[in-house]
């Protein structure tokens, strides 16, 4: 096991099998912390983002990204240990959220590691993070080679419009940088199919589309308004330009 997820376990025993069994795997993975927050006082519960690289070695697509929470009962010297894999990060920082740990604590991930290439891929992991037990997951999907990257497939609980979401996540190891996007459906095998042909763009969901066009009419509304606050001219101006001015379009602007 790596140094930096050492939990201070060795004088404490597993309270139960599957934390023993958990610990046991910590020391066959080869993890590495992405985001942690470590409370205070000592006995107080760990929480662990981690990429298993390990999980590379064995059966291919499985998710990779490992969610940590450990206790510890100083009273009873034992300890508990929970751990799920996700395919993406913020899938495991929203599972550790809800476990009790602290949102603003496990919204950062390390800088040197690859990062969000645009606001887009930043405001999802945001709602997936911050979504509590909205989203129930079906499937998941790691890929290392080409194509790199993961999918999540997940059922909506807020919506009866296109409830079947898909969290695509796909990286450039050249670039350093990674986007996500959220598809929507309206049946699991809707979105297998789009997976499996990729013959159309990720269909966008809905409530994406009314706050697209939301914002399209507050911009058109605001163009109004600033015309409106124009002086006008009045009918007896003059309405010739003054000597030595032109009204031509500017051809770098459409008109």
């Amino acid at each position: 096991m790596n140094d930096v997820l050492d939990f201070h376990l060795a004088d404490l025993a597993p309270a139960d099998a599957d934390s023993e069994y958990a610990e046991q795997r910590f020391w066959l993975s080869d993890l590495t912390v992405l985001a942690e927050y470590r409370a205070t006082p000592y006995g107080s519960p760990s929480y662990v983002v981690a990429h298993d690289g390990s999980v590379t070695w064995g059966v291919p697509g499985k998710s990779q990204i490992a969610a940590i929470k450990v206790a510890r009962d100083l009273k009873l010297n034992k300890f508990t240990v929970e751990t799920a894999y996700h395919a993406t990060v913020s899938f495991a920082q929203n599972w550790l959220i809800e476990k009790g740990c602290p949102p603003e604590r496990m919204a950062r991930v390390g800088d040197e590691f690859v990062n969000p290439a645009d606001d887009l891929t930043v405001r999802i992991e945001q709602q997936v993070r911050e979504s509590g037990t909205r989203y129930e997951v079906l499937d998941s999907r790691t890929s290392d080679f080409d194509p790199c990257e993961t999918w999540t497939l997940a059922r909506d609980s807020s919506t009866g419009q296109a409830p079947i979401r898909l969290f695509l996540e796909e990286w450039g190891q050249d670039v350093g940088t990674y986007t996500m996007r959220e598809g929507a459906f309206a049946d699991e095998d809707a979105a297998r199919c789009w997976l499996k042909e990729r013959s159309s763009p990720l269909p966008r969901p809905p409530e994406f589309r009314g706050e697209a066009t939301a914002l399209q009419t507050r911009a058109a509304l605001a163009r109004s308004d600033g015309a409106s606050a124009m002086p006008k001219v009045g009918v007896d101006a003059h309405r010739t330009p003054p000597a030595g001015t032109t009204h031509r379009p500017n051809p770098g602007r459409s008109m």
